[in-house]
């Protein structure tokens, strides 16, 4: 064996051997993942986290995926003569924007992602909150930043009303690994498009997860003048909002992690999606990646 090999070899026994107090301690906890940004569009990065995904439940954890889709639901709707519109980080969903969203987060998303799990050795099973009815809805109204005392409607944006975690605790059992598409049922059985990190947070909660980790396209959170937050306080959040820096997509996924934090689950993490492995660097190493959010 060459020294070049024989060191390789070393350190990725170190590596192992680092990872097997993690390993204990998570064993038969549950790991809710947001799925979303590069790590959902780059070829290496979508097979890295398949692999993670597989790894973590063959180790004894239970991983429970949600994606989002943005990127694919504004290519599909630039084909069809149509611009995504934002409102405080929330889609505004038309019923024609709805259909798509359907297509793409149910349909095409979510079989992709089943199917690199399954192609790496994993069982996955691909739901959307339709799926026995087990995220109900309503219509979200928000709150007007400018006309505080008015409402904006933006469409078929739901929030949730209740999560049956019954099928998630039923696919656990069998060793299955549920893919969660962030689409909701309402009263009549209409569809409500709901945020990712908004289902992750939520679902977190309910199923007591050990960790929620939130996958985004920066190191976790930033300052102004871009440098990584490691740790953040509800008190420094709120900072964060009332001076600008926490704006757009980052708004619903900081108010989620919070809100899990809050209601008892253990850790909450946002890391960068876009470096390879970035799931395994945050359960199973010493060193964490990104953002930790903090109860108090």
């Amino acid at each position: 064996m060459s020294a070049d090999v024989s060191v390789t070899a070393i350190e990725k026994a170190k590596i192992l051997a680092e990872a097997l107090p993690y390993i204990r301690r998570f064993q038969d906890r549950t790991i809710v993942v947001k799925y979303g940004g590069n790590a959902m569009t780059d070829p290496q990065l979508k097979e890295s986290f398949a692999r993670d995904v597989v790894l973590l439940k063959l180790v004894g954890m239970n991983p429970v995926v949600v994606h989002g889709g943005g990127p694919q639901i504004d290519e599909l709707l630039k084909r069809i003569g149509k611009q995504g519109q934002f409102v405080q980080g929330m889609r505004v969903t038309d019923e024609e924007t709805m259909d798509i969203v359907e297509m793409v987060l149910g349909g095409s998303v979510n079989k992709e992602i089943v199917n690199l799990i399954n192609r790496h050795g994993g069982k996955a099973v691909g739901l959307t909150g339709q799926d026995g009815a087990f995220i109900r809805a309503r219509k979200l109204l928000m709150p007007d930043k400018d006309r505080p005392d008015q409402l904006l409607d933006i469409g078929q944006v739901g929030e949730i009303v209740s999560i049956d975690p019954s099928i998630i605790s039923f696919l656990d059992t069998g060793d299955f690994i549920p893919v969660i598409a962030p689409i909701g049922v309402g009263e009549a059985g209409e569809s409500y498009n709901i945020n990712a990190d908004v289902v992750a947070g939520k679902l977190a909660e309910i199923l007591k997860a050990e960790k929620l980790i939130l996958l985004t396209n920066t190191p976790g959170v930033l300052d102004k003048e871009g440098n990584l937050l490691t740790g953040l306080t509800p008190k420094q959040i709120d900072e964060l909002f009332a001076d600008g820096t926490l704006y757009g997509g980052m708004l619903p996924k900081i108010s989620s992690a919070l809100d899990a934090a809050r209601s008892g689950v253990k850790s909450v993490h946002i890391i960068d999606g876009r470096v390879p492995h970035s799931l395994l660097l945050e359960i199973l190493t010493d060193q964490g990646v990104g953002t930790l959010i903090k109860a108090r």
